[in-house]
């Protein structure tokens, strides 16, 4: 088969090959070594030499493309390139022939231009011996193909002089930043004809490398698809292209062709005999047990959670009759995310975490204290730092976050985030990929959004989420962090604002996105609507649910919520044995921030039931913890619950001490109030203006009063009124 000039039966039937562009680049080398020391200036021979290796490697360009590479290191030998290269198409074929034979010149000579053992030296000499292995109708269609290459290179050339004038500047920012990493983009490899060996094994692993670390560098998923078909085609049995080819159809959700690809992936690898020659005899049945796994993993990611559990344990049979431990620990992991996405798949998780137990791996649900969770954490760092484990760092990193935010301790989640944002990649990544469009990356960045929404500071949560969104653009793997993460803050300030018909139109995204977490925010929205009965039933059956899936977090949320609906309902007394029901689960898995919560909650049923002594005693216990780490809406919903209480103890005092409780009152409301703002949250602005204006009366201070009063009668009309008596909620 003919294809650039060159013939071939497979595409890794040799080494390589001599192609137009390639004559290209050893003109390139061959006047690297004719021009002196002096001609080309040091920054010049800095810039050249690191764009060569990619040149050798990648696939074929443009010629015009490759110009300006070149120009942007050294234009003088950018000029020189382009006189040889034309005078060579536009010559005669023994021209061609000349080049070859003086190419023998630079490794003669007691000090040669290029050492044969060196990376430009043995692409030299490949190339001399691919070319001395060419017949006579070989070498002149490879005249032929030259001429075109150098043809089309002018015309483009030609065709955008004009548009590289207008735009110089702005044309050489981007060159410097972008085409000197000389990443594969898709007009290069629509020019190249079959890769060879080295040049598809580069092209290979530099598109993985991109998918996992900034896939919207890589190619769209249709033009890698493209290219891995046309690998394929000439050879059917190149695993690691399957390999790829399953991780591209991935990223566009084809189940079928994703499916396809893997099994092809390791049907070839045991077919080559690759596993068992780097594996011995165990490599064959190496290969069917991550094949399993990985088969479950994909089922997973799909949603077919019966599928993923019939291929996770044939994975796990398999690797018990192999004694594989570390396949049974991949294991182990997939089982708990089956485990949270069913619940018929959580006794199985069971017996598999004793065997966690046994070898006293931490689990943070397991109530272990912060101090020692991190201590277990810090030991599996060390080994971490040592071996520059830099993706298992930055797991790390977004493990503690998360594990901070578990615990109610958001200042210290805020470092954790910011450090891993911070910090730059140990991992020497192709193409100068960054490490930081990593799923780890993705997390820390969600955590930062919603940190910065519980503060108040949705601008900056707005800009977080926009960057969030240019690196992981919808269309890849981890877009649904950041959606999640968006619709959330979107329907807590829909709430605050007091526009439930947004916020529920807002529930069918996050439900999509996370089924749990929108049935929970539904029955938020019917609470807040007053339908109470449909709550109830709601959060009814979340409860059962969540406790099935052992949730701890979530079910203590949906106490808490239950207890709402009581009170409200005017039934504190019923409220009160579900609040002590969560605030045991706080405690005996060390959530403070919950436990906070929750003593807040038993804190207003006690004023309810009319002793507000005790609820202040609580109160003072609580609120230390929330005013601390405490996101702002909990902070003037504390500070309010506050200033009620210091009302309602004060029935009993001297008319003296009863104005000075009832002016510290009117600061926490102030207090509160400024909390509320913060947030935008009307509703409670204007129970405060309302329960101010109260108080003013009592104190016979009439300006106030009427401020408050006229404050509260604009928000009662902007804002829908409540079935439920006012103030009846903290």
């Amino acid at each position: 088969m003919m294809t650039n000039g060159v013939v071939h039966a497979n595409v890794f039937g040799i080494k390589d090959w001599v192609t137009p562009y390639k004559i290209a680049v050893l003109v390139l080398l061959n006047e690297m070594g004719r021009t002196g020391e002096g001609a080309v200036s040091l920054l010049e021979r800095r810039k050249l030499n690191q764009l060569l290796l990619p040149l050798l490697q990648g696939p074929d360009i443009t010629l015009s493309k490759l110009y300006k590479l070149i120009e942007e290191s050294c234009p003088q030998l950018a000029n020189s390139v382009q006189i040889r290269i034309k005078l060579m198409a536009e010559g005669e074929l023994k021209d061609m022939e000349q080049f070859f034979d003086d190419l023998s010149d630079s490794f003669s000579g007691t000090e040669p231009e290029v050492h044969k053992t060196s990376v430009v030296g043995l692409f030299l000499r490949h190339m001399i011996l691919a070319y001395s292995k060419l017949s006579f109708s070989q070498v002149f269609k490879l005249y032929t193909a030259l001429q075109q290459y150098f043809q089309s290179g002018e015309k483009k050339t030609v065709e955008d002089a004009d548009m590289e004038l207008a735009s110089r500047e702005e044309g050489e920012r981007k060159m410097e930043k972008e085409e000197l990493d000389v990443s594969v983009r898709e007009e290069e490899v629509s020019c190249s004809g079959p890769l060879s060996q080295k040049q598809a094994e580069f092209f290979l692993s530099q598109q993985a490398s991109l998918l996992k670390n900034d896939e919207t560098k890589a190619l769209a998923p249709a033009s890698l698809q493209k290219e891995l078909n046309n690998l394929l085609k000439f050879n059917p049995d190149f695993a690691e292209a399957h390999y790829l080819s399953y991780l591209n159809n991935l990223r566009v959700q084809d189940v079928f062709s994703s499916t396809h690809s893997l099994l092809h992936y390791f049907d070839r690898l045991i077919l080559t005999g690759a596993e068992s020659k780097s594996n011995g005899e165990e490599g064959y049945g190496r290969s069917l047990r991550y094949a399993a796994l990985n088969l479950a993993a994909l089922h997973c990611r799909f949603g077919h959670y019966q599928q993923a559990e019939l291929a996770l344990q044939e994975a796990i049979r398999i690797a018990q009759e192999s004694n594989d431990h570390v396949c049974l620990q991949h294991c182990l992991s997939w089982l708990y995310v089956l485990g949270q996405k069913r619940s018929d798949s959580y006794v199985l998780l069971e017996h598999s975490v004793k065997k966690a137990v046994h070898f006293g791996l931490p689990r943070a649900f397991a109530g272990k204290t912060a101090n020692k969770l991190m201590d277990a954490l810090k030991d599996s760092d060390l080994l971490h730092w040592k071996h520059s484990l830099s993706e298992l760092i930055d797991i790390s990193i977004a493990q503690k976050t998360a594990i901070w935010r578990l615990y109610g301790r958001s200042t210290m989640a805020l470092q954790q985030a910011q450090m891993l944002l911070s910090m730059n990649s140990l991992e020497s990544v192709n193409s100068g990929v960054q490490q930081n469009n990593t799923e780890s990356f993705a997390v820390a960045l969600c955590h930062l959004a919603e940190l910065h929404s519980e503060q108040g500071c949705f601008a900056a949560a707005a800009e977080v989420l926009k960057h969030l969104k240019e690196r992981f653009p919808p269309n890849t793997q981890h877009a649904q962090l950041w959606m999640l993460c968006d619709q959330k803050i979107q329907f807590d300030r829909a709430m605050n604002d007091g526009k439930f018909h947004l916020a529920d139109s807002l529930v069918t995204g996050i439900t999509a996105l996370n089924s749990i977490e929108g049935v929970y925010r539904k029955a938020v929205v019917f609470q807040a609507q007053n339908q109470m009965t449909e709550a109830h039933k709601l959060l009814q059956k979340l409860l059962t649910y969540c406790e099935k899936l052992k949730n701890t977090e979530m079910v203590i949320s949906v106490l808490l919520s239950v207890a709402e609906l009581y009170w409200r309902s005017s039934a504190p007394t019923i409220a009160m044995p579900v609040l002590l029901q969560a605030l045991a689960l706080s405690k005996e898995y060390r959530l403070q921030y919950l436990a906070s919560e929750t003593v807040l909650n038993l804190a207003y049923a006690q004023l309810i039931l009319g002793i507000p002594e005790q609820a202040l005693t609580l109160l003072h216990m609580a609120i230390e913890p929330i005013l601390a780490d405490g996101a702002i809406l909990d902070k003037g919903r504390a500070m309010f619950l506050v200033a009620k209480c210091q009302v309602a103890s004060t029935v009993s005092y001297d008319p003296l001490k009863r104005a000075e409780a009832l002016e510290s009152a009117i600061e926490n409301l102030n207090e509160a109030k400024n909390y509320f703002a913060k947030v935008d949250c009307k509703e409670r602005i204007r129970d405060i203006a309302y329960f101010q204006a109260k108080l003013y009366h009592v104190l016979g201070k009439t300006q106030e009063r009427n401020r408050c009063a006229m404050l509260f009668r604009q928000l009662h009309q902007e804002l829908p009124a409540n079935a439920a008596p006012m103030i009846n909620h903290i």
